[in-house]
């Protein structure tokens, strides 16, 4: 169900230390980390997803609670995609970035973002490339 839950912190480097210690007793695997970005992410064994991501908040506005947080739903292809996108529009949702592949992410990223009618940011996307 889930692709990555992110998860907003305003001290990489104290949150940093924290998750570690408590995922290394839970058996949770840190998949990477980047202190220049800043953001890290771990992973169930076997390199599974979905991923647990701190990060600093996108918009390079302070952390505040909520700021910075989404939870991201897989989607089998991208047409799925497209047809969340829109159902989330129909039903009193705000585009917050419409589908598209976001290579920076990774190859083959394909997402849709969006808000709910209660403001709590959402994405839906696809992991693979077209065709499969």
């Amino acid at each position: 169900m889930f692709s990555h839950v992110f998860v907003s912190v305003g001290d990489f480097d104290r949150s940093l230390a924290f998750y570690r210690a408590v995922f290394d007793c839970i058996g949770i695997e840190l998949r990477f980390c980047d202190r220049d970005r800043p953001w890290a992410g771990w992973h169930s064994s076997g390199n599974q997803r979905p991923y647990f991501v701190i990060c600093r908040p996108y918009n390079g506005q302070p952390h505040a609670p909520g700021n910075g947080q989404m939870v991201a739903f897989m989607a089998r292809t991208r047409e799925s995609v497209h047809q969340a996108h829109q159902a989330a529009l129909d039903n009193g949702g705000a585009c917050e970035g419409r589908p598209a592949l976001r290579p920076h992410y990774h190859e083959h990223y394909y997402g849709a973002y969006f808000r709910d009618p209660d403001g709590n940011k959402l994405c839906v996307a696809c992991h693979t490339p077209p065709g499969q």
